[in-house]
């Protein structure tokens, strides 16, 4: 009878010891997926513009506003990649100055192609304030969507 009682004590012994682990790994998925669920997804979209259309850059404002108020802003990173014609937009004197300036303040990243600068000639001086450079707008939206951006072109 000593050895039976034994047995049976370290087999509830086990069992309990079992079900606490389960217990706990239950308790861990259910805390994984209620932060999964919590954290927002992050959107990630970069814009192309390549032409000096003031009808094209007030589309590609309008679009960025658009995702961050459906979408939420926090939820959002956008950045809009300008080269080719599309620099004069970024011109200090540009007519979509506000609206770039408007842009940058809501979390838009807005750059400018420094090999298209070059090319007509423009420094950062003649440029409107808080935009940013890269060195190749065509690598920098390579890049963007080798990260996992949606590329959008107005």
């Amino acid at each position: 009878m000593k050895n039976f009682g034994q047995s049976a004590i370290i087999d509830i012994g086990r069992r309990v010891f079992a079900l606490m682990g389960a217990t706990a790994l239950v308790g861990a998925l259910v805390a994984t997926q209620a932060q999964a669920q919590a954290t927002p997804v992050k959107n990630k979209v970069v814009f192309q513009v390549s032409d000096n259309d003031p009808g094209k850059w007030g589309l590609t404002l309008n679009n960025a506003q658009n995702l961050q108020t459906d979408l939420g802003a926090q939820t959002v990173d956008l950045e809009i990649v300008v080269y080719g014609p599309g620099i004069a937009m970024l011109k200090a004197e540009s007519l979509q100055a506000n609206g770039i300036a408007d842009a940058i303040k809501n979390g838009v990243k807005v750059v400018a192609c420094e090999n298209t600068m070059k090319a007509v000639k423009l420094t950062h001086a003649d440029m409107l304030p808080n935009i940013g450079y890269v060195p190749a707008g065509v690598v920098e939206l390579m890049r963007k969507q080798q990260q996992g951006y949606a590329y959008i072109r107005p």
